[in-house]
């Protein structure tokens, strides 16, 4: 898709890239939150004509040092009898789909169980435990259908688009999977090429964007881009402009609803108080930061501080109702961004008033 016209959802460069994709397929097995079961066994009758022999005697009644009759047996961590059998046995499994190749992926390169079941419980605990990221107005978030999910962008390493994927894979009763709209120097670095890909990952290019909405997926832009993530840490919490409402316009096409989205606790991971912009130059990237702890104290000055952090999904914009032509309209897509940054804006002042401290 080298002809794709670009949105400049991060800054107003013209991008384009992407190569041919293999066919989408669809996978049988889902996540790992499908089949699930509570792992007994079913009762056992007895065949015509025999006699089933007294059990009464056999089993331990309750309070006697047995469960209760009627009650899944459990092992000493409080996981279902034989669970770390079968977690073995599935992780054997996963393994050997891995080696043989048999295992799917869609036209974009997304790998869902590799995501459910290894990137995802890579990330869980970063989310959890060490920002302890609070979702809030997760039920905005459609249960089925397209939309697309619009969030500041901050925090210098783009860490908060990763903890947004876990927000929702997490916390939405439908169970659903967000796919990120990245800029392109995501995808010209090796290794994490091939991971963001394999995380549903794409291009943010108008045209894998309208096909990811149309078919049904939730998609995450953050329109700042490297304007909003690489700021000055005195200037946080303060959006940068969101282009040239490039989303607004994918989203009308796609007749999906906008979703503003404001993370609170970003900002201050790696407060950013200087940017060696010589260096940057010369490896190439948007911006060399420096921290009060990078690069002066090496590798370890690299580790994100312990903030505590909300993620409030706002209530959706319909866009269905505008007619086809509407896209094409400047105007209106000036006034919907200007809308969608404003409520973002407006939610994240008042989250920041709401809490207690930047680490509590």
């Amino acid at each position: 898709m080298a002809d794709a016209k670009v949105i400049p959802f991060d800054d107003d460069r013209s991008r384009s890239g992407g190569a041919s994709r293999p066919a989408r397929r669809r996978t049988g097995a889902g996540g790992p939150g499908s089949g699930r079961g509570d792992g007994s066994a079913a009762p056992v009758s007895a065949l015509p004509g025999t006699q089933v022999p007294e059990l009464s005697g056999l089993l331990p009644e309750a309070g006697e040092g047995g469960q209760e009759p009627g009650r899944d047996a459990v092992d000493a961590d409080g996981s279902p009898a034989g669970g770390w059998e079968r977690r073995i046995a599935g992780g054997l499994a996963f393994l050997r789909r891995r080696v043989t190749g048999d295992y799917e992926v869609d036209e974009f390169g997304y790998d869902e169980e590799l995501t459910d079941q290894v990137l995802m419980s890579l990330l869980r605990p970063l989310a959890d435990k060490y920002f302890r990221v609070e979702v809030k107005g997760i039920e905005n978030i459609p249960s089925d259908g397209g939309a697309l999910i619009v969030a500041n962008h901050s925090g210098t390493l783009p860490l908060d688009g990763l903890m947004l994927q876990v927000a929702v894979h997490d916390n939405h009763p439908a169970d659903r999977h967000l796919r990120l709209l990245a800029a392109d120097l995501v995808f010209h670095l090796p290794v994490v090429n091939e991971l963001a890909r394999k995380a549903g990952h794409t291009l943010a290019c108008a045209e894998d964007a309208q096909r990811l909405l149309e078919t049904g997926e939730i998609v995450g832009v953050m329109p700042e881009g490297f304007k909003g993530i690489g700021k000055p840490f005195g200037e946080r919490y303060k959006l940068q402009r969101f282009g040239r409402g490039g989303f607004v316009s994918t989203a009308l096409r796609a007749g999906a609803p906008i979703v503003p989205c404001s993370i609170v606790g970003a900002e201050e991971i790696y407060p950013m108080i200087g940017n060696a912009k010589t260096l940057a130059r010369l490896l190439g990237i948007p911006y060399f930061p420096i921290t009060p702890t990078f690069p002066w104290l090496g590798p370890l000055g690299a580790l994100p501080l312990p903030t505590k952090w909300t993620i409030q999904f706002g209530e959706p914009i319909p866009t269905d109702g505008y007619p086809p032509e509407a896209a094409e309209d400047p105007m209106l897509m000036f006034n919907l961004t200007d809308q969608v940054r404003e409520q973002i804006q407006h939610t994240l002042y008042k989250l920041l008033v709401q809490r207690r401290s930047v680490f509590f």
